[in-house]
């Protein structure tokens, strides 16, 4: 894990619209062609209309036409609990990796654990299974 996404990470989380939670996270996610893409949790009033950060990490590398991620970085408040991808996150994510790709879970002190998203996410449903 180079430390240019932890670093990335840690400025993206500062700008995090948390106004309810005060939980900020931010995601960066390495694209096959290297670039990073960065994002942030958006909060709503309406709760299920705001998005985690991993989507508007994603959001922005969709937009520069990349498809793949060879690598993830998430980042939350400091402390002794992980911040790891939701559910939901976990399937966004799945969509443009596989089960190799390292997540390296992190909050404002450093990275905490690197983990899978295989390991993360067993027996996920992806693009694979629709190509057999």
């Amino acid at each position: 894990m180079s430390q240019d996404m932890l670093a990335l990470a840690r400025t993206m989380r500062t700008r995090a619209y948390a106004p309810y939670s005060k939980y900020q996270v931010a995601a960066v996610v390495r694209a096959a062609n290297g670039k990073l893409y960065a994002g942030t949790n958006v909060e709503n009033i309406a709760y299920p209309v705001g998005h985690c950060a991993e989507v508007s990490a994603l959001a922005a590398m969709i937009a520069d036409g990349e498809r793949r991620i060879t690598e993830a970085l998430v980042i939350g408040p400091e402390g002794d609990d992980l911040c790891t991808p939701c559910g939901a996150c976990r399937q966004r994510l799945r969509e443009f990796a596989s089960d190799d790709l390292p997540i390296h879970v992190a909050d404002p002190t450093g990275i905490k654990k690197t983990v899978t998203l295989g390991e993360l996410f067993p027996m996920s449903f992806g693009p694979t299974i629709l190509k057999k």
